[in-house]
């Protein structure tokens, strides 16, 4: 394929990860004009965001068995229309219940889109590049959460919460163009990336209980960071804006920073890249309450959580015991399951055990995490792995 053309179908889909992330999260950053709009409460327009990740969850296996033999870009392109479509009835609904429905039909396709997208990306370029690949398509959800989010919510609160959604709308509609023109019309059947390069049964299921674990541990303290900075750390609540965007800024240049890691050796990235998040968030329990340590461990614990999910997308490709998308929706649905519980442990524990256990927990979480991720060097290979294949150590995508 011609280089100029697969780098333009990349940014395509790094672009449609992107809107995807922002279109999620959006209502956190409107919830109140939301719920003004509305004439609902806040709990509820919080719901369009609980309800967003549990079709996530619960459909990413499913729906992608049940498309499994649709070639990419007809599939990409339709889950983009979906995606054009939903928003565009999200500006619209008059009602909360339409809005509700809009919202799941978005869900929908966006479980699909992340089950998909990774493999199809990874099928554009060389195998030798597979780690840099995945790691510019997982920017565009990092980038999200830095940069579309808040200006979403920016553009809500001046324009009203419906110009933020049209906004997404019209963006989903020029990279829908692009993936439809650009992207190669191949069968999820076909290509290097189609199934995994060293298939394994039981490092599959291992990556699929560290992605659980280190993602629950991130979410947990997340969640609560602005009461950490405000209760803990003693910034004032203006402040807490920025050291999301420094912590957004980190995340970006962490998943950048993993791609050539991850060509080289995916299993110690994913091992470093949970370390490091460990390490950050017991130094944030244990330092917190010096303003300059916390905004750079912050930072740092956003660096290492935006470079383990690329991590996960590059091992996906290696150790999937069968087709790599239905392998990727499992691993998405893992994610979206740490998500839930992170979000929900650390809730149980603010109340009584104040806003540092939030952070402890996820220490924790991550440090469980870590040491399933160090035992991989103790796995056998399984039948899943092709016959006479030696020990499926950490070794090049490329190979």
């Amino acid at each position: 394929m011609e280089r100029g053309r697969a780098v333009g179908a990349l940014i395509g889909l790094s672009g449609g990860t992107f809107l995807y992330t922002t279109a999620e999260a959006l209502p956190i950053g409107l919830l109140l004009p939301m719920a003004v709009d509305l004439a609902v409460s806040p709990p509820q327009v919080g719901m369009l965001v609980t309800a967003y990740g549990a079709v996530v969850m619960v459909a990413s296996v499913p729906l992608t068995a049940l498309v499994r033999r649709v070639p990419r870009r007809r599939l990409l392109s339709a889950l983009l229309v979906g995606f054009v479509v939903s928003n565009a009835i999200t500006v619209l609904a008059s009602t909360f219940t339409l809005l509700l429905t809009a919202r799941m039909v978005t869900a929908a396709t966006h479980a699909l889109f992340w089950a998909v997208v990774v493999p199809a990306a990874a099928e554009l370029f060389r195998p030798a590049l597979r780690g840099r690949v995945v790691a510019v398509v997982f920017a565009g959800g990092t980038a999200a959460l830095a940069l579309g989010v808040p200006a979403g919510t920016w553009l809500g609160e001046r324009a009203g919460w419906r110009a933020s959604f049209l906004a997404v709308a019209g963006l989903g509609a020029v990279v829908l163009v692009v993936v439809a023109t650009l992207l190669p019309s191949t069968r999820p059947e076909e290509g290097h990336a189609a199934r995994g390069a060293t298939p394994d049964v039981r490092r599959f299921w291992l990556l699929v209980a560290v992605a659980v674990l280190a993602t629950a541990g991130a979410i947990a303290a997340y969640t609560y960071v602005a009461l950490f900075v405000t209760e803990v750390s003693g910034f004032s609540a203006s402040s807490v804006g920025a050291i999301l965007l420094t912590r957004g800024i980190a995340s970006v240049l962490g998943i950048l920073a993993i791609g050539a890691i991850l060509d080289r050796g995916p299993w110690l990235a994913l091992v470093t890249t949970v370390a490091l998040q460990s390490a950050a968030l017991l130094g944030l329990y244990t330092f917190g309450q010096r303003p300059s340590v916390s905004v750079g461990l912050i930072a740092l614990a956003g660096l290492a959580f935006a470079a383990f999910t690329a991590a996960l997308g590059g091992l996906v490709l290696q150790v999937a015991p069968g087709r790599s998308d239905l392998a990727a929706a499992t691993v998405s649905a893992a994610v979206n399951v740490g998500i839930t519980a992170g979000a929900f442990v650390g809730g149980l524990a603010l109340p009584s055990h104040g806003v540092r256990s939030t952070v402890l927990i996820g220490a924790l979480l991550g440090v469980v995490a870590l040491v399933l991720a160090l035992g991989e060097r103790l796995i056998q290979p399984t039948a899943g792995a092709p016959e006479g294949q030696r020990r499926a150590e950490p070794i090049p995508l490329a190979q």
